[in-house]
């Protein structure tokens, strides 16, 4: 991968470096600008493009991508669309989500924390202070010692009923 010039860019290079997504979708200048510099290396996995004018034109996806970068979008979006955007990708089966916003703008840490986001990163850049949020499937819920058939009532019907 071409070296990134910003801040932003070169946290999501990293982030696509160490993941090693099968597919990837990007929303978002800074993303569509990092996810062209890896497909240009991948040139075999799918990329897909969201509109960050109105990302809810793309959806539903066909399929679910490995890595989901979104970037330039969340800030200029009421909370609704951004909720359904971030929401439809991790309802869906994105394995990683990450999501770079302006500090100062109308999404908080809380609303990311109740979409299962953590705070990665908090970055500067020309254009002010960003946070980077990410997801990643396997590890958002942990595994509790009370969640296994040793713990329920009917034991017997662990992973055999669904109500």
């Amino acid at each position: 991968m071409t070296t990134p010039k910003s801040p932003a860019e070169k946290v999501l290079a990293r982030i696509l470096d160490a993941s090693q997504p099968h597919s990837l979708l990007c929303c978002g200048a800074t993303a569509e600008q990092v996810g062209r510099r890896w497909h240009q290396q991948s040139a075999t996995a799918p990329l897909v493009s969201l509109d960050p004018a109105n990302p809810e034109a793309g959806l539903p996806l066909s399929s679910p991508p490995d890595l989901a970068i979104v970037t330039d979008t969340l800030e200029h979006h009421p909370r609704s669309v951004g909720e359904h955007l971030l929401g439809h990708l991790r309802n869906y089966g994105t394995h990683r989500i990450a999501a770079l916003v302006p500090r100062d703008n109308h999404w908080n840490f809380t609303d990311f924390i109740a979409l299962g986001f953590t705070r990665h990163a908090e970055l500067e850049s020309e254009n002010g202070a960003l946070t980077l949020y990410t997801y990643n499937l396997d590890t958002y819920n942990h595994k509790r010692a009370w969640n296994n058939p040793d713990n329920w009532a009917n034991p017997e019907m662990w992973g055999k009923a669904w109500w």
